[in-house]
């Protein structure tokens, strides 16, 4: 088992097109996780995550803050305790339209 404060874990910048997004990854094979890795995202007021595609799905849980989900089916407000499923392929993003940041937990495959 391994234990530690996600503020031991380096913020990284989330590079273009992500606007005003930082990245901690708190699990992932450098922790020896074999399946998953667990991400937490900050979206500063008025930034967004791309929006993509990728063919493995992820799931979210809204920590802080409020935000739109974006998808080919419109806009769905979320904020606190909020859970998103994005299914692989799916087109999605995330809109910080609030005046805080916008912080979510996101768990993904580890891609082998």
């Amino acid at each position: 088992m391994k234990a530690y404060h996600y503020t031991e874990i380096e913020n990284q910048d989330v590079p273009e097109p992500a606007e005003k997004v930082k990245i901690r990854w708190l699990i992932n094979e450098k922790q020896d996780a074999p399946n998953f890795a667990m991400r937490r995202f900050q979206v500063a007021p008025g930034g967004n995550t791309p929006y993509h595609t990728h063919p493995w799905e992820h799931e979210v849980y809204v920590l802080e803050g409020e935000a739109v989900a974006v998808s080919k089916d419109g806009e769905t407000k979320i904020g606190p305790g909020s859970v998103v499923l994005v299914q692989p392929d799916e087109q999605h993003n995330f809109v910080n339209k609030g005046d805080t940041d916008f912080v979510f937990l996101c768990m993904i495959p580890l891609q082998k």
